[in-house]
C-alpha cells in the first residue's frame, strides 16, 4: 500500500470514528433507506440477516409455527422471511417495514408466488404498532432489534399485540464489551452493530416488557460467513465500479470495506455474535380462577 492511499485510509477511519450516536428518526429513516437499496441486495442477496433462510427456519420451528398461528414479521424488508414462513408452515404472516418501497415490493412478491390470501405487508413503525392488543400468535423479529432506538418501547408493543401465551422469537447481533470506535458511527448503527446488546440486555428488555424467556441459542458461525460473503461481494463490487461496468450512487464502498474489516476482528475476538431469543408472553391468572 502506498503512503497515499495509506494516509487515504486512515483519514476515512478517523471520519468514522467522530461519527456519534444518531437521533432517533434518523436512524430510522437511514435504515429503510439502506435495506431497501440495490447496493444492500449486492451485498446481501435477498435474506437479510445471517444464515438466510435456515435460521428463519429453525426460529420458526422453536415457535411451534403451524397453519393456525397467525404471525407478524417485524422489519420485514422486502418480504423473504415472511414469505418463506407462509410457505413452510402454512401459516399466515403479516410483515411491517418502515420503508414504503420494502412494502410495495413484499405485497408485490405475495402476489406473485400465489400467496397474498395469507401474507401482506403493510408500513409502520416497530415502536407504535397499527395492530389491536391481542392479534397475533407470533412475532419474529431477525437481525433488526438491534437497530430500533427504543428498543424498550418496540419489546412492549410485541408483548401488546401477542396472545397471552403467544411468543416472540428475536434473533439479533450480541456485543460483548466495548468495541472499537470505527464500529460505533451512523454506518455501524445500518449495519445492526452499534447498538447490539449482549444476550442478556435482550432477555432483560423482554423480561422488562412482561415475556417469560424461555430459550436462547447462540448462531455465531452464521455471522462469520455473513461477514465474509459481504467481504468477498465488496471486493467484486470494487472491480466492477473501477471497470466502470458497475454504478453504485451515493453508496460509500470504502466506509463498508472498513465497517466489515472491524467486524470481523470483534467475531474473532469473541465481541459480536449471533443469537436467538424466545420468549413467551405471560397468562395472567386471576385470583378468582387461581382459587378455582
Amino acid at each position: 500500500m502506498s503512503d497515499a492511499t495509506s494516509r487515504d485510509a486512515t483519514s476515512r477511519e478517523a471520519t468514522i470514528v467522530k461519527a456519534q450516536k444518531p437521533e432517533s428518526s434518523t436512524v430510522k429513516q437511514c435504515c429503510a433507506a439502506a435495506y431497501d437499496s440495490d447496493a444492500a441486495r449486492l451485498l446481501l442477496g435477498n435474506s437479510f440477516h445471517p444464515g438466510g433462510t435456515k435460521l428463519t427456519e429453525r426460529l420458526g420451528r422453536l415457535l411451534q409455527l403451524s397453519p393456525r398461528t397467525r404471525v407478524l414479521d417485524v422489519a420485514a424488508g422486502r418480504g423473504a422471511s415472511a414469505l418463506f414462513l407462509a410457505k413452510q408452515f402454512d401459516c399466515p404472516v403479516v410483515g411491517i417495514d418502515y420503508s414504503r418501497k420494502n412494502i410495495e415490493v413484499g405485497n408485490e412478491e405475495a402476489r406473485a408466488n400465489g400467496l397474498d390470501s395469507g401474507v401482506a405487508f403493510e408500513w409502520a413503525d416497530a415502536e407504535k404498532l397499527p395492530f389491536p392488543n391481542a392479534s397475533f400468535d407470533a412475532v419474529i423479529c431477525e437481525c433488526a432489534f438491534c437497530t430500533f432506538p427504543g428498543k424498550q418501547a418496540a419489546a412492549s408493543e410485541f408483548n401488546r399485540v401477542l396472545r397471552p401465551g403467544g411468543q416472540v422469537g428475536l434473533s439479533d447481533l450480541t456485543r460483548e464489551g466495548a468495541l472499537a470506535p470505527e464500529l460505533q458511527g451512523l454506518m455501524s448503527w445500518i449495519g445492526c452493530i452499534a447498538d447490539a446488546l449482549p444476550l442478556s440486555g435482550y432477555e432483560a428488555l423482554l423480561s422488562g416488557a412482561g415475556f417469560t424467556v424461555s430459550l436462547t441459542e447462540r448462531h455465531d458461525g452464521a455471522l462469520v460467513e455473513l461477514v465474509r460473503q459481504v467481504q468477498t461481494r465488496l471486493l467484486a463490487a470494487e472491480v466492477m465500479v473501477r471497470l466502470q461496468k458497475l454504478v453504485l450512487p451515493g453508496f460509500d464502498l470504502e466506509g463498508v470495506k472498513i465497517l466489515a474489516k472491524h467486524a470481523l476482528a470483534a467475531i474473532r475476538e469473541g465481541k459480536l455474535g449471533y443469537a436467538f431469543v424466545v420468549a413467551s408472553k405471560q397468562v395472567q391468572v386471576f385470583s378468582g380462577e387461581a382459587a378455582a
